[in-house]
């Protein structure tokens, strides 16, 4: 019975030592397999930066990329390096696995080390790898399908959206002057409606720029220019303030996605070579959005006859026809974005090869058919993807409410947004996040604030003028007169008015000052700008006027009727002397800017972006620098137009410079 427990016990501890033997053994090869991978590797990437600038290097024989050739096709890598020593037979024994590893998570002798064994750090390097050899690959599958009717197509369609957004700027500053007196909008209160815009497009940029790197280039910049159609056809229609400034807001919103998005999207079937001019060629569009804006301004808005009115609560004033038709370019680009493809370098990037294969193959065969070379195949069988990290994230159940699951995916969406965010300011590309920053506030802060002050200052120096030419009239005594003609840009001082008949008449710009109206009659009379203060009315009727209350100031009435008094804001453009000449100037000023764009897109390639961006923001500061001693409507157009001529150099280099500095991840 001893010999028996000692046999056992010999036998458990022979098996022990067995046991931990074999685990060394198999920890030694796992080793080994994963250093002959990480050597590999390290070779591989050495070989292909050693000859990155050698084009034939992603070419083989029968023109595919990226196909592996095996030099050594007698060695096998389950075998090299083995070991007798070392041999595990079959039906020894292998040690009890760990309970945490079943057999699908076992690492194979000989190969690679899975990617569910490998940290976030060496996956985001392998990635890392991939997407600088897929850069360098798809620059040259670009130069092959070359640069045609695709390239053209999707540049027009591409103009449109940045058209539209060239309108929105311009619509805020060209309705500012009729909504507010249309909707009885305070001087406290008009600014909002230029804030509010760019507020939503501020937002705008950072949803619809983050989306588009997470669901594609189209499918946003589709959604966010439906977003910009229907508030933007909304607003003409709403009456409250509170309620146009809402649709404006969203306007923004979604109109803020154009200059993002659509810059990224042409930049990424464009080859090196020829960004930097169609990229600028594009930007014509914004200056085209400009002068439509301008002129459709110039041609709508004064015409007060194109409006018509549903009783006294709802009023369709010219200036609102002027806003739908601002919306014509957002509507034509959503309808030609519907028959564009996606971006192939982004579906590259998300790891979808067969649908960025079909696209990159339909750019070839569309140029190649234009070119008169419909014979010419596309040689490209493979084309290399990044490695895909694949992210956690909690997502309801199926037995939740419809709205939680819903709720859940809008905030795991937004949140991923929040992080490709982030990542803007992750090494390498933090120092250009900070730096591209300021120069972008600066710039538009300059710009868009003159666009939305200049039409006001015009306005201004030309009503300084008018008041210039006021005439004054002192002591009047008049009685038993019929008035049925209009007064304007006139000043009355004590003044009595006796007996007399105020019949069918225009008051414009017209003060009443310390003066006594006594057994008077005011019926039809429309007015603007027109206040009677410190004046007496003595038995006075008013019939069908617009004289309300503010418009009397510290003045007495004694034993007067009112009948038939119209209230709200009464805008008339037919005796408006300034219309016309803000519209023309803005034509004027966006017109302007069409030299330097022709100059940034012949000198982009040659000069550099730098210098470009750097010599038109010198220049055009030198030149806002300069408005200050305007005194004068003519200096001030002329300053205007130098000041949007030199910057546009900069706007346009600047937009090439922010494509080309970030990854096609964080676009």
């Amino acid at each position: 019975m001893e010999e028996t427990y000692k046999d056992r016990t010999s036998l458990v501890k022979g098996a022990k030592d067995i046991a931990k033997e074999v685990k060394r053994q198999a920890v030694k090869k796992v080793n080994k397999a994963v250093d002959k991978a990480q050597d590999g590797y390290t070779q591989r990437s050495y070989n292909r930066f050693q000859d990155e600038e050698d084009d034939d290097d992603y070419y083989v024989q029968g023109g595919n990329y990226g196909v592996e050739v095996n030099d050594d096709e007698g060695s096998s890598e389950a075998t090299e390096g083995h070991d007798e020593d070392d041999e595990i037979y079959e039906g020894e024994y292998q040690g009890i696995p760990n309970m945490g590893q079943g057999k699908d998570g076992m690492v194979a002798l000989g190969q690679p080390m899975r990617d569910e064994y490998k940290d976030r750090h060496e996956l985001e390097t392998e990635r890392k790898a991939d997407e600088e050899e897929l850069a360098q690959q798809y620059e040259l599958i670009i130069q092959e399908c070359g640069h045609g009717r695709f390239q053209w197509a999707l540049f027009f369609v591409l103009g449109m959206a940045l058209m539209a957004d060239g309108v929105e700027v311009f619509v805020v500053g060209f309705v500012l002057p009729s909504a507010e007196t249309d909707m009885c909008i305070p001087n406290s209160g008009s600014g909002w409606l230029g804030d509010i815009v760019y507020l939503g497009m501020m937002v705008g940029a950072f949803f619809w720029g983050g989306l588009a790197d997470k669901v594609g280039r189209r499918q946003s910049l589709l959604i966010c220019m439906s977003v910009n159609g229907f508030f933007a056809f909304l607003s003409s229609f709403v009456q409250g303030y509170g309620f146009f400034l809402f649709c404006r807001l969203f306007s923004g919103f979604g109109i803020g996605g154009a200059v993002p998005t659509v810059f990224s999207y042409f930049s990424e079937v464009l080859a090196r070579e020829k960004r930097g001019e169609h990229l600028s060629w594009l930007c014509m569009f914004w200056m085209i959005g400009g002068i439509y804006a301008s002129a459709m301004a110039w041609a709508i808005i004064p015409h007060y006859g194109w409006s018509f009115s549903m009783g006294s609560a709802y009023q369709f004033h010219s200036w609102r026809v002027f806003v739908i038709v601002c919306a014509l370019p957002c509507v034509s680009s959503v309808v030609a974005l519907t028959f564009m493809p996606e971006s192939p370098r982004f579906l590259l990037e998300v790891g979808k090869h067969d649908e960025a294969w079909m696209i990159l193959k339909q750019i070839h065969d569309t140029n190649m058919r234009a070119r008169g070379q419909p014979e010419k195949v596309f040689t490209v069988n493979r084309i290399k993807t990044p490695k895909q990290i694949d992210e956690l994230i909690e997502i309801e159940s199926d037995t939740g409410t419809w709205y939680r699951r819903c709720f859940v995916r809008i905030r795991t969406e937004l949140y991923g947004i929040w992080l490709t965010f982030m990542r803007c300011f992750n090494y390498p590309v933090k120092d250009n996040t900070i730096k591209l920053t300021a120069v972008w506030f600066t710039l538009s802060f300059g710009y868009y604030g003159l666009s939305v002050w200049f039409p006001d200052v015009i306005k201004h120096l030309q009503s300084d003028e008018y008041a210039s030419r006021v005439k004054h009239f002192h002591n009047e005594e008049v009685s038993h007169f019929v008035f049925n003609f209009t007064l304007e840009n006139q000043i009355h001082s004590n003044g009595e008015y006796i007996n007399d008949r105020f019949i069918m008449m225009k008051f414009k710009s017209v003060t009443f000052e310390d003066s006594l109206f006594k057994n008077c009659v005011f019926e039809d009379i429309t007015s603007l700008n027109t206040y009677f203060r410190n004046c007496t009315f003595v038995n006075t009727t008013f019939y069908n006027t617009d004289f309300e209350q503010y418009k009397f100031v510290n003045s007495e009435l004694i034993n007067c009727t009112f009948f038939h008094i119209r209230t709200g804001c009464q805008i008339s453009f037919d005796d408006d002397y300034s219309a016309y000449w803000i519209y023309f100037v803005n034509f004027l000023g966006t017109l302007a800017v069409l030299p330097g764009n022709i100059v940034s897109a012949l000198l982009m390639d040659r000069i550099g972006r730098l210098t470009m961006l750097g010599g038109s923001m010198v220049l055009s500061g030198i030149s806002c620098f300069f408005l200050w001693f305007g005194t004068s409507e003519s200096m001030m157009i002329g300053m205007l137009c130098l000041y949007n001529g030199l910057t546009i150099s900069a706007w346009n280099s600047l937009d090439v410079i922010t494509v080309e500095l970030y990854p096609t991840d964080r676009r």
